[in-house]
């Protein structure tokens, strides 16, 4: 295991805490950066630069949470936060008069189509279209556009990643007071402006047999530990348990690990119009999500969490 300087850029988010704990326990000399509280702040090229040079690990986590409503201003700042700060790492290393051997980037797994007849894995995996695989394309273009030869450069396709905090916390106090049933996708009026701008999302799984992948956070440090020990893994790499499940079998396992009996399941306008009101887009919970982790499993990665009910009960804790 190496135990050269780490530098994360996006450390103040879900993931980035947690792997700045991780890697400091591990004696490991971390640098970060972020819009604030962090070693160096985006913007600060000349600081970014100099954090880089030398590092043996560069982590890209930034990126303003799609967990909004995709207005105008949302959609345009979800591109700048991911494209700007990837950019600005992408430049440090090719500046660097020793550029880190590794940079692992954020990127996801929503790149992939809406998926129940097959897996999608990075081989065999088909792009889809709309607003989120637009950003994602794009987040993507910008971590392998730069020559840096010196550097393997790694999209990390995150599934929805599980641990204590980040989307568990809603879900949880949902199930608790009886709406922790199945989501149910259906008919919804689409405005033509979200249409055009690619937000609609149109009805595709029933019954709540839209798939769900996954990914414990403690396995997303293992896995970035991993890809910095195993100089064949390169481009993108898929973030995902190998047991991916339904949307039925995810809720019915939250609630089982919470002691509740009872969750009816909820049909899309219900889902809609409590997006609305918490500010959200349906898309993330509707979409079927099926991704495979070829790439890990093929080079022998072996996951700590690789199915579901252990994941959920270690993340509520």
């Amino acid at each position: 295991m190496s135990t050269g300087r780490v530098v994360i850029g996006g450390s103040s988010g879900f993931m980035g805490q947690y792997l700045q704990q991780k890697y400091r326990s591990e004696g490991r000399e971390v640098t970060t950066i972020s819009r604030a509280g962090a070693d160096y702040r985006w913007g600060d090229q000349t600081g970014i630069d100099q954090a880089v040079d030398g590092a043996s690990l560069v982590i890209g986590l930034a990126g303003k949470s799609v967990n909004c409503r995709y207005t105008p201003d949302n959609r345009a700042e979800i591109f700048r936060s991911r494209l700007d700060t990837t950019a600005s790492l992408s430049a440090a290393i090719m500046a660097a008069a020793a550029p880190p051997p590794v940079w692992v980037n954020s990127s996801t797994a929503t790149i992939y189509r809406h998926a129940e007849d097959r897996p999608m894995t990075e081989s065999s995996g088909e792009t889809g279209t709309g607003f989120s695989v637009e950003v994602a394309k794009a987040w993507e273009e910008a971590l392998f556009s730069d020559a840096l030869p010196r550097t393997r450069r790694v999209a990390l396709r995150s599934t929805i990643v599980l641990g204590h905090g980040g989307v568990l916390g809603p879900l949880k106090n949902l199930a608790r007071v009886g709406l922790g049933g199945a989501q149910y996708d259906g008919w919804w009026p689409v405005a033509k402006s979200r249409q055009m701008a690619g937000t609609a999302h149109l009805p595709g799984a029933k019954h709540g047999r839209q798939k769900f992948s996954w990914v414990h956070l403690e396995d997303i440090g293992r896995i970035i530990d991993f890809i910095e020990e195993h100089p064949e893994l390169e481009g993108p790499v898929n973030a995902a348990a190998p047991n991916p499940v339904d949307n039925t079998t995810f809720m019915a396992t939250v609630r089982g690990v919470l002691g509740v009996r009872f969750g009816p399941p909820m049909p899309r306008w219900m889902l809609e119009l409590g997006a609305i009101g918490i500010r959200t887009e349906t898309e993330l919970i509707l979409k079927s999500r099926w991704v495979l982790p070829d790439k890990l499993t093929d080079a022998g990665f072996e996951f700590a969490y690789p199915t579901l009910e252990p994941a959920l009960r270690e993340s509520f804790g």
